[in-house]
C-alpha cells in the first residue's frame, strides 16, 4: 500500500521512509476503528460550529483614494496604472 501511494503521488522513499510510513498510516486506522467504538445513536451531524446565521456584517461604501493619491509614491507609473517589472516570458519570443 505505501509503494503503491508513493508511485500516485510520485514519491520516491527508502525502505526506512517507508516503514515509518506503515507504521502512521496503521496508527491512523487503529484511530478511526476506535472512534468507531463510539455510542453516536441520537447524535445529529453538525454542520455548523454555531446557531448563528449569517453573522456577516453590512456592505457598506466608504470613501477611498483618488488615483493621483495612489500612485504618488509608486516607483514605476503613467497617468492610470502602476508598473511592474515584466515576471512571466513568452516562451515564444
Amino acid at each position: 500500500m505505501v509503494e503503491k501511494l508513493a508511485h500516485l503521488s510520485r514519491l520516491r522513499f527508502n525502505d526506512a521512509e517507508k516503514e515509518e510510513i506503515k507504521n502512521d498510516l496503521q496508527r491512523m486506522i487503529a484511530f478511526v476503528e476506535k472512534l468507531n467504538e463510539l455510542d453516536l445513536d441520537g447524535v445529529e451531524p453538525l454542520l455548523h460550529m454555531s446557531d448563528e446565521v449569517n453573522v456577516l456584517r453590512e456592505d457598506e461604501i466608504k470613501g477611498s483614494i483618488s488615483r493621483e493619491e495612489a500612485l504618488k509614491n509608486a516607483p514605476l507609473h503613467d497617468e492610470h496604472f502602476f508598473k511592474v517589472t515584466k515576471v512571466i516570458k513568452n516562451p515564444k519570443s
